[in-house]
Order: C-alpha cells, then structure tokens, then sequence
C-alpha cells in the first residue's frame, strides 16, 4: 500500500438531486501520470476538489498521500500541488513576484525560495521574464506560470485541471514536455483533460462522463479491450459529399459505429465481422471512395463506452 498515493472507493457527490460524481472508485501508484478524460461537466473538476478536501463528498471515502481526504485536509495540502482551470495570478505582480509571494503562502523563507524560484524558472521556460508582469504573459505562457506556482513548494503530487485548455498546440506540447520531467523527478501527476491526443500521453487513464467512471487502465490497453472491432478509414475524393456516405456506412449490417473523423469517415466494424464486403458495397454508389484500416482512437473508445453507458450496458 505505500506505493498507492490516491485511493477512491465509492465516491459519491451530490448538489442536490443533482449527481455530479457517481459511486467513483479508483486507485493512483506513486510516480504515475494519470490522465482522467471527458467533456465538460462530466464530474472530473468535482473529483478532484474532494481529493483536496475543497468539498465534501456525500458518501465514500478518498485517502490521499496516507491521510483522509475528507478530515486530514491540513496534512494532504502541503503535500500536494493544485493548477486549477482558473488559476489566480496576481497580474499587477511580475513573474518572480508572483513566485515569491506563493511561496511564502507554504510558508517558504527567503533561504528555501530563492533557489527554488530560480530552479522553477528554467523547468517552467520563463528564464529572462522575470521582470514581466503576468498580466502581459500571453495564454501559455500565463500557464506555465500557474504550474510553477503549484509546483514551488516541492509537492510530491500534482493535480493539473484542464492544465492547457485554450492553449495553442506548441504549447500544449512543452507542457506535456514539462510534464513528463516532473515525472521522471519522482512527482505523482492526476491531469484533467478532455483532449484525446493529450490522454494518449498518460500511462492511465480514467475516461468519466455523466459522473461515471467509465473504464480505468492504460490507452493501449482501453483500445485493445473496448472497441468490439476492427477500425476502417473511408476516404472519399473532392466533391464526394460526405453525409451521404455517412448515412450510407450507418445503414451497413455488420457496421457497429461510423462517424466523421477530420476530412473522412471513420468506421467500427461488429465484433464478428472480419470482412469488409459490406463496408465496399455501402461505397459502390460513390466514384472514388476507397478503405483504408486505421488505427483504434480513444475517440472510438469514448464513443463506445459511452454508448454502452446509455444503453444500460
């Protein structure tokens, strides 16, 4: 049990009649990058604010880091980071001055901030900026700052909601760069996101929706077991329309799941289907249209689960 650093089990939170979190349990090794994955609304940030003790579970339990997440609150927090979706950064404060007085909220003295301040610098990309004030940082930049406030006091687990939400990709990535250096350092990461290229990056992933939690295990590992099938690509030249052949794909037997993806279609074949003879007859009437086999998505594997999840499955 050492190595376990979060341990869920039959979290409940209710607003109401209102189920924001529904009978969530999991567990988080030390080291980990875990990712939890879904749309807005789907319970991730409430999760994660009753990990914290900012709210209190209706029923359940969560220890965190050793400790009760509901009554040890004061002994998880100077252990923990947390990078909210709307960090408060004091814009009138240079980059430095927002570090330094943070640290000083953990209690920090001079003799323990200022290597770490300078240390945090050049991990988070801002060395030379000292001097700017955070509000003229442009959006990835403003949140790598955010992410070294949450790391200044050296926490051994970090909890990242939506970390790179209305960031460019560039960005996106040198947080993820950032990310990973973290773990290799030893640091525990629990990171929202409800981007599937980025859930990619992480070697577990939870993927919630509704307040459910609706698989928890490796990506590679999801889109082996969750997909029933084999995944096909239809691409279809210029002036082929595309919602045709989509209708077309969805009324073809043995087809489980179609949609678009990007410029082309993308297409599940059932569990027992191992030919492609109904997909090629669906695309007879379009000139040009062509398969091609694809790779399984998390997409897929979201839109599978969250079907079976309507359906009662």
């Amino acid at each position: 049990m050492a190595d376990i650093v979060i341990a869920v089990h039959d979290l409940v939170k209710k607003f109401g009649d209102f189920v924001a979190v529904d009978h969530v349990s999991f567990t988080v090794q030390r080291g980990e990058v875990v990712g939890y994955l879904g749309p807005n609304g789907s319970g991730k940030t409430t999760t994660m604010r009753m990990l914290l003790g900012l709210l209190q579970p209706t029923t359940g339990m969560a220890r965190v880091l050793g400790f009760d997440a509901t009554r040890e609150t004061e002994r998880v927090r100077p252990l923990a980071g947390y990078m909210s979706q709307k960090f408060a950064l004091y814009e009138d404060l240079t980059v430095r001055e927002n570090l330094v007085f943070y640290a000083g909220v953990y209690g920090l003295g001079p003799a323990a901030y200022r290597p770490r301040v300078k240390e945090l610098m050049a991990l988070i990309g801002l060395t030379g900026q000292e001097g700017v004030r955070a509000g003229q940082l442009a959006g990835g930049w403003r949140q790598r700052l955010a992410l070294g406030i949450a790391l200044v006091h050296q926490p051994q687990l970090l909890f990242l909601d939506e970390p790179t939400s209305g960031v460019d990709p560039e960005a996106r990535r040198a947080f993820w760069d950032i990310i990973y250096t973290l773990a290799e350092q030893g640091t525990t990461v629990f990171v929202s996101t409800h981007y599937m290229d980025e859930a990619e990056h992480c070697g577990r992933l939870g993927i919630m929706n509704q307040g459910r939690l609706l698989a928890w295990d490796a990506p590679s590992v999801l889109k082996r077991t969750v997909v029933p099938g084999a995944a096909w690509d239809v691409l279809a030249p210029d002036g082929v329309p595309l919602i045709p052949l989509l209708e077309a794909l969805e009324r073809t037997p043995g087809v489980w799941q179609a949609g678009l993806l990007g410029d082309h279609l993308h297409a599940i074949l059932a569990p027992d289907v191992s030919e492609t003879g109904g997909l090629e007859a669906a695309l007879a009437p379009y000139p040009g249209a062509r398969l091609e086999p694809a790779e399984v998505t998390l997409d897929d594997v979201f839109t599978v689960l969250a079907k079976r999840h309507a359906e009662g499955a």
